[in-house]
This record gives C-alpha cells, structure tokens and sequence, in this order.
C-alpha cells in the first residue's frame, strides 16, 4: 500500500515509498527499458532494500489516484504506481534528482508534472541556490524533460560509464532557484 500524498498535481500525485512497494521498485528496475537509460545493474530484493533505507535520499512514489484515494494510506485499488523520483544529497550538496517510470506511460506527460513537483519541493524545503540532475547522452526523452523545465547544460562526463555494452557520456543539468521562480511566475 502506497504512502501518505505529499504533493499532487493536476495528474499525479507524489506519495512516500513504504516497504509494500519494494516489490513495484524491484520488478520495474529489473526491466531493461527502465534499466538501461537509468544505469543500473540489476537488483535483488536485498539490494533494493538497502536503497529504501538509503537515509541521504527522499524518494516519491509517482502514482496515479483513484477518486476515492485520500491523502493517507489509500488502499491498493485506489493507485496506480507509475515511477519514483529522488532527490539525493540535499543535506550537504546540491540536490541531486533521479527519476524514472514504467515504459508504459513515457511520452505522456507524467514525467515532467512528477519532476516539477519535486523540483517546487526541493525548493520549499531545502536552502539550496539550485537543484540538479543527470541524464546520458543517448536519453533524448530525459534530456528534453529536463531542458523543459528551465534546467539547462552544464556539463559533460566523457564516456563516463559502461551500458548496454557501450560507454556513454552523462550529461549534467542545473536549474537556479531564481530561474524556477521566473518561469513559475510567467
């Protein structure tokens, strides 16, 4: 059962990560259309385990509410899961976010409303100038997410790591708490 609602939007909600949902986060990462664009090697439950009780991270369960979910814990058939974003670092660095979600619903809008909320989040909460976020070279769909949200380049990591059986170039974004603040306002 998904966690408490800590942000909606007009389509999605952010709730927290509790332990029943190890099983969407590890099912999801093991599939190769999440996998690759983010990076990752696959995970056993253990291993997922020790990346919800990572305490340097707050992670969001993107979902989809039912009519009758509420703000607390809404039962199963109230949600649908869609993805997660972190945020990463926040207490001695500039927030650093990650996100992904399940292949079925990319090219839908749902990531750029999900990452939007964090970003307001990061914003409200923590005392940072700005907020970060990578994404590889080949991502075209991550990169263009995050240029549509007022991140802009800011640097390049050379074949920076091994996947799919290539290295690729990770790309570095930033976005400027004042830059938000304008596009927000316009």
């Amino acid at each position: 059962m998904p966690g408490a609602r800590v942000s909606s939007g007009e389509r999605v909600t952010l709730r927290t990560v509790e332990r029943e949902d190890l099983s969407f986060l590890q099912r999801s990462r093991a599939n190769p259309e999440i996998r690759y664009p983010l990076g990752s090697p696959l995970a056993n439950r253990e291993e997922v385990e020790e990346f919800f009780e990572d305490d340097d991270a707050d992670r969001f369960l993107v979902c989809l509410d039912g009519d009758d979910a509420g703000p607390g814990r809404p039962d199963e058939d109230e949600v649908e899961r869609l993805g997660v974003v972190s945020v990463e670092d926040a207490d001695w660095r500039r927030p650093e976010l990650g996100y992904w979600l399940v292949p079925e619903v990319h090219g839908e809008g749902y990531g750029t409303e999900a990452v939007s909320l964090v970003v307001e989040y990061v914003f409200r909460t923590y005392d940072h100038p700005a907020v970060g976020a990578m994404a590889y070279d080949f991502n075209d769909a991550s990169r263009a997410l995050l240029t549509s949200l007022g991140f802009e380049e800011e640097g390049r990591v050379r074949r920076d790591r091994f996947i799919d059986g290539e290295y690729v170039d990770t790309v570095q974004y930033g976005l400027l708490r004042e830059n938000w603040r304008e596009a927000d306002d316009g």
